[in-house]
């Protein structure tokens, strides 16, 4: 079986640091990416993913990333269920395995 997915897309929030119970660094990137196609009125709608960053890589994003900093995700999905009024409910996010900076580091993002 394979899980995997990659998402190339801006940043739409700084990343905020947190420490786990156990003492582990994580944090969490919002990546918004544009849909292929152009809506009935012509304009292009966008999507925004909730990426879990841990330990060095939390970081390292932390400090290299600013709003609108183009990078690629390469991770794999998580899928979580809670239950609230007798419903469940399903989400999914992207644990990053890797992210790669599309932007100098240091440079302003282009957007």
């Amino acid at each position: 079986m394979m899980n995997s997915c990659v998402l190339v897309g801006t940043v739409k929030e700084p990343v905020q640091l947190s420490t786990s119970s156990k003492g582990s660094v994580y944090g969490t990137l919002f990546v918004s990416t544009d849909r292929p196609f152009r809506n009935d009125d012509g304009t292009v709608t966008s999507d925004t993913f909730r990426v879990t960053l841990w330990k060095g890589i939390a970081e390292e994003c932390a400090a290299a990333c600013t709003v609108g900093s183009l990078v690629a995700v390469k991770g794999r999905l998580q899928s979580n269920n809670y239950e609230k009024d007798d419903r469940t409910y399903y989400n999914a996010e992207v644990i990053a395995e890797k992210v790669s900076y599309l932007h100098s580091l240091g440079d302003e993002p282009a957007f």
